[in-house]
Order: C-alpha cells, then structure tokens, then sequence
C-alpha cells in the first residue's frame, strides 16, 4: 500500500451546503487489533524495522539499538521518518500505545504489527539487548 496521506483532498459538495467539503479518506484498515497485528518479540525477523513510540526520557534511559524512535503523539507529524515498504514493529513500555500506534498506522497506509508486553517483554521477560543515550547502564523505564 502506497498511500498516507494525512489529509482528503477536496471535493466539489453537490448537496445542500453548495460548497467545498473533504473527500472521504482512503482506510487501508479497518477492523479492530486481531491476533494478525500482534506478535511476541520472538516472532520479530533479524533485521527488522522496529518503532519506539514512548516518550524521550524513556527511550534514553533503555532502547533497542537500531530502533526508530518517534513518541506516539508525534506520530502523525513524523510520518516521513518512517519506512514506507518494511513491515514495522511497534514497541512501548508494555503495549497500551503500540496497541495505538499500530491501528493508527494501518489506517494510513502501512504495515504494522503490535509486539506483545513491549520493552518489559523484549528485555526484562526474554533478556534481549537494550542501549542507553545517557551512558548509564540501560533500563525500561
């Protein structure tokens, strides 16, 4: 899917506004999260495309290298930071805003996947690596 076009673009109304409205934007998802968007860290490829979407202080105290870091509130915004023809696994602290991120994300064109317990699965549950910006010992915060 090629698209992600943040806005509709604009259509002539015909009905009784008489004026300018916004087409209906494209959904390339639709339904609820389903087990098919949901993967354990297990199930993520070597070399994959991973997106941490927590906030700044959490990613600099524990991350996985590597990883694309944009703050789910940031995420429409930042669109363009991210790979458009890679699958992507979306992280957090436990799940809660990849859950978020993920939907968002299929409804504007990509192919996410939600990864199960977040960081405290990925490091804490499966003793996967993780990388600090502060120089510190790194941790889930």
């Amino acid at each position: 899917m090629a698209f992600r076009s943040a806005t509709a673009p604009l259509e002539r109304d015909c009905g009784a506004s008489r004026g300018w409205v916004r087409a209906p934007r494209l959904r390339a998802y639709t339904g609820a999260m389903d087990e098919e968007v949901t993967v354990t860290v297990n199930d993520i490829p070597e070399g994959a495309t991973i997106v941490d979407v927590r906030e700044d202080d959490e990613w600099e105290a524990g991350h996985i290298e590597g990883a694309y870091h944009v703050p789910l509130g940031e995420l429409p915004a930042r669109l363009d930071d991210l790979p458009l023809d890679d699958d992507m696994y979306v992280i957090c602290r436990t799940g809660g805003r990849s859950n978020r991120a993920v939907a968002w994300l299929n409804q504007n064109g990509f192919d996410a996947f939600d990864v199960q317990g977040g960081m405290g699965s990925w490091n804490l549950d499966n003793g996967k690596p993780i990388v600090s910006e502060t120089g510190e010992e790194p941790w889930v915060k």
